[in-house]
């Protein structure tokens, strides 16, 4: 049975993640500092699982992560763990500093000894994969997408923490030989996601009869990709990836916000209609945008498509239905996210 330490498995990604691996029988060490957006009702369902090994702590605690690879002895490493949010980096970008270049190092440190010190039989096998983030790239026009040779312009505070840990990732590739592969992804949503991001924030918002606010004129571009069929495209890259390669994970979904937005007031007319009937697409209201906010992403996930044979399986309609259906029918989950920490309300104003 393969053993995986996974970095950040109680977060929306790393949760989807953990939780498909271990179905498909995989032992996962799940390393998690509960932060905000780390929850571990994602893993109710692995609770008495014996192939789910939960640990709570830091990739920057060096004696833990060197712990946990000594005695659990894990094929492969998936980074996960990062502060993810650009409004957050924006009130506050020490944090993202600290977990996404500070922690990342850390780990690599820990798992580059660790990687040395293995057999001559396991160490040709063993990956570090880190998975990242489209937004290192920057901005596009109304034309173009992002490849894998796109030079890096990072323009956040949250895509700048990104970018440094992915190059710290690909030095300890050509310095010390670390068998790496990065994963670059588009704007994800599913189930399980923080709801202070677009789609879970329009749903809760939209389902409570509240205000839409839309960022800015609503046409901020991204490329959309489906939890699951990310999930998918790191264990294709894992298994069949080259080592020391980056690989850009896309959804072939190019949407405008607004149009995000208007998708999912439909379903949920469609699905729990307002007193009255009332059209969920006369609650976007339209609010000052996020200081320097890209206009633009689009992914080009052909070296991937060609090179590993995947490609997204799950498309925009039906990812969007699926996403609303699992939200309705899991308000629990919801209601136990929202503790307090966060209560839906604008953050990232600079």
């Amino acid at each position: 049975m393969p053993t995986w330490l996974v970095t950040g498995g109680a977060g929306f990604i790393g949760g989807n993640f953990v939780l498909d691996a271990v179905h498909r029988g995989i032992k996962v060490v799940n390393l998690d500092a509960l932060t905000y957006a780390g929850n571990l009702d994602t893993l109710r369902s692995l609770r008495n699982d014996g192939n789910h090994v939960f640990v709570q702590g830091d990739i920057g605690d060096a004696s833990l992560v060197s712990g946990l690879l000594a005695e659990h002895r894990p094929d492969a490493v998936v980074n996960f763990a990062a502060e993810s949010h650009v409004d957050r980096s924006i009130d506050g970008p020490a944090a993202f500093v600290q977990t996404n270049v500070v922690g990342t190092l850390s780990l690599l440190e820990q798992v580059r000894d660790y990687w040395r010190a293995l057999d001559a039989d396991a160490a040709p096998a063993f990956r570090f994969l880190h998975v990242s983030t489209d937004e290192v790239y920057g901005s596009l026009g109304d034309s173009g997408k992002f490849t894998e040779t796109t030079p890096y312009a990072p323009n956040s505070p949250y895509s700048a923490t990104k970018a440094a840990s992915d190059h710290l990732v690909r030095a300890f590739h050509h310095t010390y030989g670390l068998p790496v592969l990065t994963t670059n992804c588009s704007n994800n949503y599913g189930p399980y996601q923080f709801p202070e991001k677009l789609v879970p924030l329009v749903i809760a918002k939209a389902l409570a009869g509240e205000a839409l606010p839309v960022y800015g004129d609503g046409r901020n571009v991204r490329d959309w990709l489906f939890v699951e069929d990310h999930c998918s495209a790191i264990r294709r890259v894992l298994e069949a990836g080259e080592v020391g390669g980056t690989y850009n994970v896309g959804g072939d979904a190019e949407r405008r916000n607004l149009d995000v937005v208007k998708t999912l007031c439909a379903l949920l007319d469609e699905r729990r209609p307002l007193p009255g009937g009332r059209p969920r697409e006369s609650l976007i209201t339209f609010v000052k945008d996020r200081p320097g906010h890209d206009r633009r992403y689009a992914v080009d996930a052909s070296k991937l498509k060609g090179a590993l044979g995947w490609s997204p399986a799950v498309t925009f309609e039906e990812g969007m239905a699926r996403t609303v259906d699992w939200y309705l029918d899991n308000q629990p989950w919801v209601d136990r996210v929202l503790d307090g920490s966060y209560r839906l309300e604008r953050i990232g104003q600079a």
